[in-house]
């Protein structure tokens, strides 16, 4: 009889478990008696994996909301490391979350097992530091940007290239009539799609903000509507104590459970917190405005650290500011609103963005998932 193949696997956010549950499929296309073990969310978990802790308990951040919850979170490693090590999986994939999951590979490493880790930290950017514990916690990693892989190599890190796998799912040139159609909304006009995050501390700190910023858009667009995709029950039940705190009830907000790449494919421009939703904006061609907010001692402790005058990521992969970006205390309704008008009502600049999009579109375009199990396939092979 035919042992079966485990692998530990551990994804902390949206983004996180949207990886991985692409990376399970094209794993289990190549070996089907593959197991899947660990954290991850509702994509991940459909996709077969067994749980051992909601995903929802890693997805924080910033230095002092981590602090908040530093015990539950400690905990929860300290008992999938004990896991793992009574129960030995053939492999461990760590996606992203490094401050979590380089600590849990670090152990599981050091005891004989081969640990993967999907998505670089972002070391170009911030904490180069952290190569040295990379190189002792990490057999190899998966980089999705293209700048990464000779960061490692300089290290002596294994890694492999493998392009982000938003790149081969969105479109090369989104159907906005189709989905203008579909949605109901005249072509002629304006809509704006508004990302407040995914994270629940995320929407608390900006829903406000984005609710204000609309009240601002309409006196100028009275026939402005706005798409609001919220993924759960919690994040939507903030925004909408947001929109009655405001007495922003009336407004032409339409909040939508998930289908974010709708509401940024129907939409005029977006307003997008930082993250990876910044990156699905751009592979859509939209033009956006990138804003975040923190609590003010995380701000104030992580701005410092910074190397580059960027946190968008499609500022940081073309090299430049291609969208504006406002940050904490410039992150306000009048500036938002300006802002964003000023690039939407610009026909030739939103062009020239559209260029520049479908190019780094191109170079990500790299059949990311079956890339990824090709490199983490060789760790499998004496399985």
């Amino acid at each position: 009889m035919t042992q079966k193949i485990v692998i530990g696997i551990v994804a902390g956010e949206a983004s996180g478990d949207l990886l991985g549950s692409h990376l399970m499929e094209a794993l289990k296309e190549a070996r089907p008696d593959i197991e899947f073990i660990g954290v991850g969310g509702p994509k991940m978990q459909s996709t077969g994996m067994e749980v051992l802790f909601p995903m929802e308990k890693l997805a924080v951040n910033g230095y002092v909301e981590v602090l908040r919850h530093y015990f539950e979170i400690v905990g929860i490693r300290r008992k999938l490391r004990k896991y793992f090590l009574k129960n030995r999986p053939n492999l461990f994939i760590g996606i992203d979350a490094p401050d979590f999951n380089l600590g849990l590979e670090l152990s599981l490493k050091q005891r004989g097992i081969p640990t993967v880790h999907y998505v670089s930290p972002s070391i170009w950017a911030w904490r180069g530091e952290r190569i040295h514990k990379i190189k002792r916690a990490v057999t190899h990693m998966l980089a999705l940007f293209p700048h990464e892989p000779k960061l490692y190599q300089q290290a002596g890190v294994p890694v492999a290239y493998v392009g982000h796998p938003l790149a081969d799912m969105l479109p090369d040139y989104p159907k906005r009539a189709v989905m203008r159609e579909t949605m109901r909304i005249p072509l002629h006009v304006k809509v704006f799609a508004f990302l407040p995050g995914s994270r629940q501390g995320e929407v608390k700190r900006l829903a406000h903000i984005f609710i204000e910023t609309a009240k601002l858009i309409l006196k100028k667009h009275p026939d402005a509507r706005f798409l609001v995709p919220l993924i759960s029950r919690e994040t939507r039940g903030i925004f909408e104590q947001a929109l009655y705190d405001c007495e922003a009830q009336e407004l032409p907000i339409t909040l939508l459970f998930g289908h974010a790449q709708d509401a940024m494919i129907a939409a005029d421009g977006v307003l997008v917190a930082s993250g990876t939703a910044t990156l699905e904006a751009a592979l859509l061609k939209r033009p956006m405005v990138i804003t975040y907010r923190l609590n003010a001692w995380t701000w104030k402790l992580m701005r410092p650290k910074g190397y580059q005058p960027y946190f968008g990521l499609p500022n940081i992969l073309c090299g430049r500011f291609v969208v504006p970006e406002l940050m904490q205390e410039d992150a306000t309704p009048e500036n938002l609103t300006q802002a964003l008008l000023n690039l939407v009502n610009n026909k030739e600049a939103v062009a020239q963005l559209e260029e520049t999009f479908t190019a780094l579109h191109q170079s990500l375009r790299q059949n990311t998932a079956q890339k990824a199990a090709a490199a983490i396939l060789p760790y499998l092979a004496k399985a």
